[in-house]
């Protein structure tokens, strides 16, 4: 499959992730968050919140492994990736025409409940691209120009479109103009997968191994186990917070806190463990560094993704002037400078990846994201507020690079799309684990506490390096 490369191989290959985190950036943080407000009110958007990403997550995690596989088998003449990016664009345009009708015409539960259906289907848009796109670069990159497009795919689907969201369609929406934000969001779409049906794939008149029905079953039950183990601990952490209400002060907060980093870590490492030796069957004992490697994602993910997800709520809090759309804003402005710090480092950081190695360079990330995490919870003023985004964003363009890197050397080559496919139970999972079980924390006890539980989850993810053993192919 893998062909000479040319200059512009490295933005076809890679540009949908610009499409896809746009996507994530203007739905997640901004459109959703404020609908949900806008539809229950305040005293359960949180809770409200985490219930719309942990099934729409839990969607994503069964779509996007589910179009890893069957891109993989795939002998279309377009290729084995481009058809599924297609038809997941032109399915996600249509999503979010819904998306705006239910904006400006419903309200109350009714508008809950349809958002929740069209946050479901956008999922399953979405992963049908993702799950074939992230097959591009194990298909027509050679590993040693891996770090150059894994920072290159780090560029596309981290600072690049946090900054074009801030700027473009953030203002839109700060401004209440939802509508003219997803026009602009149907644009990308269908310019990034315009382009990147450029990409030079060429045929296989063979699928290289046989369907396994009974995986498409394993997937399934992989997703079902995965949401059990989210929901039992979600219930726990309730159930224990609950034996809290007693206590005040600082006692109870540190109380909680631990609760929730405990929760959270748990949900993490069984439901990555269970998940993986579902959705792997046998050959989960052949990739142990595979399964500490989704870990290692997975917890820094949690962290990261949340911290997004809930800025607008935490910047409601923090700065109790900032009430609805006005927080919009400075979560943008926020969201700016994340994606400006990760511009700075996602590029270097796949240099210094092939140069001092993935795993020095991953524990680093999860150390300056936690200085970050710290400085923005425990400093007030929004000066300081993104001195701290900074960090965090400095932290995502090194993970970003290292991490992916680290995972395309470890995966089986011949089924690149199906093992990375299922790496998604870090980029679903993190979103369903932070969002389910830290909602009612947020709701209950505060954003602010919320926000040092996930910096927390950034400094457990490098305890997971040590099970990764990296493998020269």
């Amino acid at each position: 499959m893998q062909k000479a490369i040319r200059w512009y191989d490295h933005i076809t290959i890679n540009i949908y992730y610009f499409a896809l985190t746009a996507r994530s950036q203007t739905l997640t943080p901004l459109i959703v968050p404020l609908l949900v407000q806008q539809f229950v009110g305040e005293e359960t958007k949180g809770t409200s919140y985490g219930n719309i990403r942990l099934y729409s997550l839990m969607i994503a995690l069964l779509v996007q492994a589910l179009m890893g596989m069957l891109s993989d088998r795939s002998t279309s003449k377009w290729g084995k990736r481009r058809p599924f990016i297609f038809t997941g664009a032109i399915f996600e345009v249509l999503i979010f025409i819904g998306i705006g009708i239910i904006a400006a015409t419903l309200d109350g539960m009714t508008g809950y409940w349809v958002l929740f259906g069209a946050i479901i289907l956008s999922m399953v848009a979405s992963n049908t691209a993702h799950g074939a796109v992230q097959g591009l670069i194990p298909d027509l990159v050679p590993e040693a120009k891996r770090g150059l497009f894994s920072g290159i795919k780090a560029f596309f689907e981290l600072p690049a479109p946090l900054i074009f969201v801030s700027f473009v369609i953030s203002k839109m929406i700060a401004a209440g103009n939802i509508w003219g934000g997803l026009v602009v969001l149907i644009a990308v779409m269908l310019v990034c997968m315009a382009l990147t049906m450029f990409v030079r794939e060429t045929p296989q008149e063979k699928a290289p191994y046989d369907m396994d029905w009974a995986s498409l079953g394993r997937l399934a039950a992989m997703t079902a186990a995965f949401t059990v183990v989210i929901l039992g601990t979600g219930a726990l952490v309730r159930w224990l917070i609950n034996l809290t209400k007693d206590l005040d002060g600082i006692a109870s907060l540190v109380l909680i806190a631990l609760i929730g980093v405990l929760g959270m870590a748990v949900a993490v490492a069984v439901g990555v463990w269970i998940s993986l030796n579902i959705g792997l069957g046998k050959d989960v004992k052949k990739s142990p560094s595979f399964v500490w490697w989704v870990i290692n994602r997975l917890a820094f993910l949690v962290g990261a993704t949340n911290i997004a997800g809930f800025t607008l709520y935490f910047i409601q809090e923090r700065f109790p002037e900032m009430q609805g759309t006005a927080a919009a804003g400075p979560s943008a402005m926020l969201t700016m400078f994340v994606g400006v710090a990760i511009l700075i480092s996602s590029l270097p950081a796949g240099w210094l990846t092939d140069k001092f190695g993935k795993k020095p360079m991953i524990a680093f990330s999860g150390i300056l994201a936690t200085i970050g995490t710290i400085i923005i919870t425990t400093i007030p003023g929004m000066t300081m507020l993104y001195v701290g985004g900074l960090l965090i964003g400095l932290a995502m363009g090194v993970f970003y690079s290292a991490n992916w890197a680290l995972g395309t050397q470890i995966v089986p080559q011949e089924q690149a799309g199906r093992y990375l496919g299922l790496s998604n139970l870090a980029g679903a999972g993190a979103g369903a684990i932070g969002a389910y079980i830290g909602g009612p924390i947020g709701d209950g006890k505060g954003y602010i506490l919320l926000m040092s539980i996930y910096g927390f989850l950034f400094l457990l993810s490098i305890f997971a390096l040590y099970g990764i053993k990296e493998q020269t192919k």
